[in-house]
């Protein structure tokens, strides 16, 4: 099915196929017409599947054609998040896809002055998505206004249970007296997260489920070299300069780590910016233009920043170091092969972070393939190495096998 055989305004269908939307992917496929229908929806896909158009496209195709009949006012959608990189990202799915309708988008969230916001929110808006802290300010402050919402998405809900955001999830349900509609987005189904999204949407929801034996996308490849923690900066190094057309995101486990990293790069004549939770937010959208526009091509990240990074054409995701938590790694890898794009995710992993590799592999249901590396080429990564011939070697290697087989 494709998305012009949708009952959505031709308006949307327009900006659909001038950003490339042809056919929807799974999530958007089994979600849309169940939003359209007006039923709640509890829906686990893995990140990078479209998750976002999927509550999007029928969200403002119900708010465009109230207000070409009605003039209806006030906030009609809440859509809360976790992190203020989320709230931008799919501020940016929303304006794109609302463009030439009368929908009104704005995302609202900390770490920046509240004058601007509250006179956006004067002039009227239609759809908010918000992270909790801020929009609950606002709303003590009766500057936020919540008495004709007619949807309520709650996504990432996961990583929201994680922050501990569970008495703002209760908070906003009890907020909302109006009969309304309940979207309910999560990348993982916990004992948790089921008991709490069994409490938020109806009795009727509608349960969606996409890839439940694989966490991760399958439009992602996985590799593992194993490194010794000091020499992982010469691997990198090689990798970026044996691939000088790609975007490329690095992942490592601590700020400091992130700002070391940063400046190693630099020093090898490497363009690299780097984006942590310390950083203000204005700073953090000009890493995110550059990094989006090209003008730099390797982004080195936390984990806090990992779920809301959504940039199209990222080639590689690098686990410099290995997460903690194994949950960690999905988000990380999901950052590649989004949509209907292929993506590589290779992990660096020190004799130190072999447990944190089984527990990654456990996690997974499968273990991740092996780059081998001999001590004669590894020796020549750190002193000065070909990169590609090291894993087109290994390609060819088990190729011949498996003929052999």
């Amino acid at each position: 099915m494709k998305f012009d055989k949708y009952y959505i305004s031709s308006d949307i269908k327009d900006n659909l196929a001038k950003l490339g939307f042809v056919r929807p992917t799974d999530i958007q496929f089994k979600v849309i017409p169940s939003i359209l229908k007006g039923e709640d929806v509890l829906a686990v896909a893995q990140t990078g599947t479209g998750k976002t158009a999927a509550f999007a496209i029928p969200i403002i195709n119900m708010i465009h054609s109230q207000k070409k009949s009605s003039r209806a006012v006030g906030i009609k959608c809440v859509v809360m998040v976790p992190t203020r990189e989320l709230a931008l990202q799919i501020g940016e799915v929303f304006t794109r896809l609302s463009k030439n309708t009368k929908v009104k988008v704005f995302a609202l969230y900390g770490g920046v002055a509240q004058d601007r916001q509250i006179k956006k929110l004067q002039d009227g808006i239609d759809v908010l998505i918000t992270t909790p802290g801020r929009m609950f300010d606002l709303i003590h402050q009766k500057y936020v206004d919540l008495w004709n919402i007619q949807v309520l998405v709650l996504d990432e809900a996961d990583h929201m249970l994680e922050l501990g955001f569970i008495e703002d999830i209760k908070s906003i349900k009890k907020i909302i007296k109006t009969p309304h509609q309940t979207l309910f987005f999560s990348a993982t189904m916990s004992e948790r997260i089921k008991k709490l999204a069994y409490s938020q949407v109806k009795s009727s929801a509608i349960r969606i489920q996409i890839s439940p034996k694989d966490p991760v996308s399958k439009n992602v490849s996985h590799y593992v070299m194993f490194v010794e923690m000091a020499d992982k900066r010469f691997f990198l190094e090689r990798f970026v300069k044996d691939n000088p057309e790609s975007k490329i995101i690095v992942f490592v486990r601590t700020k400091v780590r992130a700002e070391r990293l940063e400046s190693a790069m630099r020093r090898v004549g490497i363009s690299s910016l780097g984006i942590h939770g310390d950083k203000e937010q204005k700073e953090r959208i000009e890493v995110m233009s550059k990094f989006r526009d090209g003008e730099c091509r390797v982004l080195v990240a936390t984990d806090i920043s990992a779920r809301g990074i959504n940039v199209d054409d990222i080639e590689f995701v690098i686990n410099y170091d290995l997460p903690v938590k194994p949950e960690n790694y999905v988000h990380r890898v999901g950052r590649t092969g989004r949509g209907f794009n292929k993506g590589i995710a290779i992990s660096f992993c020190s004799a130190e972070e072999r447990s944190l590799l089984k527990e990654i592999q456990g996690f997974l249901k499968k273990e991740i393939e092996v780059i081998t590396i001999s001590k004669k080429d590894y020796a020549a990564v750190v002193t000065s190495s070909d990169w590609q011939s090291l894993i087109e070697k290994e390609t060819k290697t088990k190729k011949r096998k498996n003929k052999k087989r």
